[in-house]
């Protein structure tokens, strides 16, 4: 079992969400960053997508029921630790990026809902813990620990993107716009979108668009022309034009940029970002896609 002695601000079981139910109106959720969640996972012998702590914001301290091996990984951070029953765990405020992700050997033993252990608020499913909380611990894993390979690079200030389903209804200057800008990650960001900032919007089209299928990694333009990346917990469907679409391999680089951070778009072709996925090799284990993009 592990006791929440001190919360962060925000503290939640994930896993790797729902890929299979999409058309089902559920949306992918699990972590925001796929890849540290898989790689702490795979560096206490787990199983790719099982459920760990997704943390962020401040820091906070936990305690260990059992004798268990600990891996954190993140942005800045890919390390395993030792604890003994009853031994505390005092995980400092991030300094890098957003997302902690805290896997404990054996992984958490939540109960699944609809085959996945994920927090999903909006649904009022999983676990978003608070102080005084418990997390019962699955039992030690027999596997192999891994050091995960093909980590994303966090630093850069480049996201690369295939054009989406609406391209050609921007026009080429606003194509150009949106390539060129320098867009900031807004405070009206969470896990269902991050609305972008930047000096001059996009010229979005006057279309009047019926809604259809999106996917994690669409980047829409509203009216205003100030993007929205659509993240983990966004929705399966939408009526904004979606001018581009951030490949699978660059969404752990977007999920991991703060308030107030800074990006520029690259365009790639899908042959190219499908490599640039298959480059990260902590992903090939783990359980499905996220963009039916690449």
């Amino acid at each position: 079992m592990i006791s929440i002695v001190q919360a962060p601000a925000y503290l939640a079981v994930q896993d790797l969400g729902w890929p299979s139910s999409r058309s089902a109106g559920m949306p992918l959720s699990g972590a925001m960053d796929r890849w540290a969640l898989t790689a702490a996972n795979l560096m206490v012998g787990n199983a790719p997508d099982a459920a760990a702590l997704e943390w962020a914001l401040t820091g906070g301290r936990l305690r260990f029921g059992r004798d268990t091996q600990v891996a954190v990984c993140g942005p800045g951070v890919s390390t395993t630790l030792a604890f003994p029953a009853g031994g505390e765990f005092d995980l400092v405020r991030p300094t890098e990026g957003r997302f902690l992700y805290l896997a404990v050997s054996g992984g958490l033993d939540v109960p699944e809902v609809l085959g996945s252990r994920s927090t999903y608020m909006p649904a009022g499913i999983g676990h978003r813990l608070k102080a005084g909380d418990t997390v019962p611990m699955g039992a030690p894993s027999k596997g192999r620990p891994r050091m995960p390979a093909g980590a994303p690079n966090y630093e850069s200030g480049v996201v690369r993107v295939v054009a989406g389903p609406q391209r050609e209804l921007f026009t080429s200057p606003a194509w150009e716009r949106f390539l060129e800008s320098t867009w900031r990650v807004s405070r009206a960001s969470d896990r269902m979108g991050y609305r972008l900032e930047g000096d001059v919007p996009v010229a979005a089209p006057a279309a009047d668009l019926p809604s259809e299928a999106a996917c994690v990694g669409a980047v829409q333009v509203p009216p205003d022309g100030l993007p929205i990346v659509l993240m983990a917990d966004g929705p399966t469907v939408g009526g904004y034009p979606k001018i581009a679409v951030v490949i699978s391999a660059d969404l752990p680089v977007m999920a991991q940029r703060a308030v107030g951070g800074s990006l520029r778009f690259r365009e790639v072709s899908i042959e190219e970002s499908q490599a640039m996925l298959r480059d990260t090799v902590p992903l090939r284990s783990a359980r499905g896609t996220w963009s039916s993009l690449g």
